[in-house]
């Protein structure tokens, strides 16, 4: 018989494994997109990520065969609607209660509901007034089927601001202001992160005469850009820190930023992709993002996802196309998890 104080430990541990995992300085996961003809099946997937240890997922529509074979996986998924639906949630807290109760009360039991991501890149744009009410009727509906654990967040392209360098300037665009302030104050309530998606890569591809490799992918050895008190040595997190100063200038700097998106693709437009290319920012951003903040907020971890599991066929060009860790066939395209 095993004693009871050696019972209790490991209940104890076993309750705070998730906690340490974060701790550790691994929130990491991968984003899961199916715009491929030739994709392997959801099962085949989800155990790929079991075999890499990818803790996280992103997907970005509820397609049931993926939440299937979600189930049990202990996999945490962070989930939204397509983009389209989410007037419908602004209007309407039925069609949010509806969309809850098809989509997350039925593997609620089963799957670890992480962020409901209630539009993506949708601000600036015309569906972005929407983002607030939306994520209010979808958090009210969570709290009417129990499902407390989910947090409401939205997903922003870095054309939310309005400026961004130096990273002390950011700010969000006149035109999002009351929209992002709105939002900001349900996810403070909430104590959860704005999701970004942030991409060096397009920065330095468009701009290399301004922005250096070494600068793009964690590899200069003296800072880059100086803003006041603080160093940057790498363009993430100068990125990043953009968004941190725009949240502190509608007086939300207690909300935290978490990573939606970030990659390198490997083949589309030489010389800036190449396998090398992206195997040294995603090696640099991961060893980065599990030990250090940023200069702005050093002593915050932040959770990171990165684009993303597959090379996907059906994206709109080749760089799209060609971000995969994996090919179809589940061969690595470089050797990384």
């Amino acid at each position: 018989m095993v004693p009871k104080f050696a019972q209790l430990f490991v209940s104890t541990l076993l309750l705070l494994t998730p906690l340490l995992s974060i701790a550790d300085g691994r929130d990491i996961g991968v984003c899961y997109g199916l715009n491929g003809d030739n994709l392997p099946s959801p099962n085949e997937v989800i155990n790929l990520y079991k075999r890499c240890q990818i803790d996280n997922i992103r997907i970005y529509q509820p397609y049931p065969e993926v939440l299937e074979a979600l189930r049990g996986s202990g996999i945490s998924v962070t989930i939204g609607p397509r983009n389209e639906d989410i007037a419908s949630f602004a209007t309407s807290q039925d069609a949010a209660n509806d969309w809850v109760n098809t989509n997350i009360v039925p593997y609620a039991d089963d799957i670890v509901f992480r962020w409901i991501t209630i539009g993506n890149e949708v601000i600036p744009g015309p569906l972005g007034s929407n983002v607030p009410a939306a994520m209010n009727n979808i958090r009210n509906a969570l709290d009417s089927a129990g499902i407390t654990l989910a947090k409401v967040t939205t997903v922003l392209p870095g054309t939310a601001l309005a400026a961004s360098y130096p990273p002390s300037a950011g700010a969000f665009g006149s035109d999002i202001t009351e929209t992002m302030t709105a939002i900001a104050a349900i996810l403070a309530q909430e104590d959860t992160p704005l999701l970004i998606n942030v991409y060096p890569y397009f920065a330095y591809s468009s701009d290399p005469s301004h922005i250096s490799a070494q600068y793009a992918m964690f590899t200069s050895t003296a800072p880059v850009v100086i803003d006041g008190s603080f160093q940057y040595f790498n363009l993430f997190d100068a990125m990043v820190d953009a968004f941190n100063a725009a949240l502190e200038k509608i007086n939300f700097g207690n909300v935290k930023v978490a990573v939606a998106e970030t990659g390198w693709p490997t083949v589309g437009n030489e010389p800036y992709t190449s396998v090398a290319n992206a195997q040294t920012y995603n090696r640099n951003l991961l060893n980065h993002v599990t030990q250090n903040g940023t200069p702005r907020r050093p002593d915050y971890i932040m959770p990171t996802f990165f684009f993303e599991m597959f090379n996907e066929d059906l994206k709109g060009n080749v760089v799209e196309q060609n971000f995969g860790f994996f090919y179809p066939s589940m061969q690595p395209v470089y050797p990384f998890w």
